[in-house]
């Protein structure tokens, strides 16, 4: 049997006890999971270094981000994120639970420990009693801070509980929503189906009817077109055709007949008129139409020279209710111009103390085919005539050259080829008329006065030109709010 000397047992022990610096520092500050190796050292398990964050941190801020988004988020965006939430809740849960078994293992290790170091320390003695001291204190403050990891732990744990129950709440709510919305969805769905239903009944209603009215229409045409058919055949076409032409004929009767008692109602107004004269010494001449002129002649040898008379010219209306003094007509003739159409002429004259009226058959007639030529230049946006300047401010004009005489809608201009002699635009000041003298071209001449100072006596081509550029001038003149007349005629 071999014998242990105490000298031996103390020397194998120290040799199993490695001295621990007091100025341990660990590498992470979660307390490391230990498990027993042979001779029941304690090894500490290699962990994986993870570098992202943790799964508490990401739940984390999944939740702020689902705070911030709630309101842009629908409904079932928000059951769907408390869902993923929720179940990262529980995953965390289970692995809280999985850290309490290395946490209980610890202890029981480091209990174990520590009874092995309080047997060694009563063994030993010197240094190597001192040594066993500092790691029996290290080995209290390992479970000191063990105990403060545990105690994280569980606040840790707790957090996660009731973060999890919150989730659990959320999803529930965001469940509820969902079913509420979708119930809200299935009755506004049901709603419109009932509504297009209805729709569609008043659709096909709507269109019965109105096949039903069609068809009464229908049937009112097919009567009409056959009452219109029954109509036509008891009228025969030919008979109607010879009723209009019976109509057509009498109208022409008609207007023929009113056209010769015309005639013969001035014929007989002209006779008894001469009747009248018979003992008056002037009587008048001429045709009684636009473009002619009229004269004053002695109807008798003992009848005073019209040199010596003082004459007069009047218009009078259609019923000879009134008259107006025609300025400056004083000569024996006068040139009728297209202010006198409609109207009755009265020519007065008086010769030692003695008046005689002459006066006209009836109202002066327009010239045949003068309107429709006005109205074909008055399309036109201005008309041009050639004349000759007869005189010019009173005096006598030397040069007989053709000018062109222009009627514009806003002017009127008198120009021989590029020189324009006068340009005046309508005014109060311009005056416009045929000229009142016992010239024989009269019924060709014009009086236009551009202003005050500036006056014209035109001979035109043709009677015609010369009414139709009096009714331009007078026309536009009009539109422009000025009256266009001779001197001192009234309007």
């Amino acid at each position: 049997m071999t014998k242990i000397s105490p000298e031996f047992e103390e020397t194998m022990h120290m040799e199993g006890i490695l001295p621990v610096s007091v100025d341990v520092s660990f590498a992470s500050n979660q307390f490391p999971k230990y498990k027993l190796g042979p001779d029941n050292q304690i090894l500490e398990e290699p962990q994986d270094d993870d570098q992202g964050p943790s799964l508490k941190e990401v739940i984390e801020q999944e939740t702020a981000q689902l705070s911030d988004q709630h309101k842009r988020l629908s409904v079932r965006d928000l059951a769907c994120k408390f869902d993923k939430n929720l179940s990262s809740a529980a995953k965390l849960s289970d692995e809280a639970k999985l850290r309490e078994v290395p946490s209980l293992e610890g202890h029981v290790l480091l209990k174990k420990l520590r009874d092995a170091l309080e047997y060694l320390k009563g063994r030993l003695a010197g240094r190597n009693k001192e040594d066993v001291e500092k790691a029996i204190s290290m080995v209290e403050a390992l479970a000191v801070k063990l105990t403060q990891k545990e105690g994280e732990l569980i606040q840790e744990k707790f957090e996660v509980k009731k973060l999890a129950t919150f989730l659990k709440q959320a999803s529930e709510d965001a469940k509820r929503l969902v079913n509420q919305e979708k119930s809200f969805a299935c009755a506004e769905i049901e709603s419109a189906r009932a509504v297009v239903q209805r729709i569609g009944e008043a659709l096909e209603e709507q269109e019965k009817n109105s096949d039903d009215s069609n068809k009464q229409d229908v049937d009112g045409l097919v009567e009409e077109v056959q009452e219109a058919r029954r109509i036509k055949q008891l009228h025969q076409p030919s008979k109607v055709m010879g009723m209009e032409h019976e109509l057509r004929a009498l109208r022409a009767t008609i207007r023929e007949k009113s056209i010769i008692s015309a005639k013969l109602q001035r014929e007989l107004t002209m006779c008894k008129r001469a009747a009248e004269n018979k003992s008056c010494f002037y009587v008048l001449d001429g045709s009684e139409t636009l473009g002619s002129f009229l004269r004053i002649k002695c109807a008798s040898d003992v009848a005073p020279p019209l040199s010596k008379c003082s004459i007069q010219w009047y218009r009078m209306s259609s019923d000879c209710s009134w008259k107006q003094v025609i300025t400056g007509a004083t000569k024996s003739i006068y040139a009728l111009e297209p202010l006198d159409v409609g109207r009755t002429l009265q020519v007065e004259v008086v010769s030692n103390g003695q008046k005689v009226n002459l006066m006209t058959t009836g109202p002066i007639e327009s010239a045949a085919g003068l309107g429709t030529h006005v109205e074909m230049l008055l399309r036109k946006s201005n008309s041009e005539f050639n004349v000759t300047i007869s005189q010019m401010n009173g005096q006598d004009y030397a040069s007989n050259s053709v000018h062109v005489f222009h009627v514009g809608k806003m002017r009127m201009k008198l120009s021989r080829g590029w020189i324009t002699k006068a340009r005046e635009n309508y005014s109060s000041s311009m005056q416009l008329c045929g000229v009142r003298d016992d010239r024989s071209t009269a019924t060709k001449a014009l009086f236009w006065q551009g202003r005050k100072g500036l006056s014209f006596m035109l001979m035109f081509e043709s009677e015609r030109d010369r009414n139709a550029a009096i009714m331009l001038a007078r026309k536009y003149a009009n539109d422009c709010n000025v009256m266009l007349a001779g001197p001192d005629d009234q309007a």
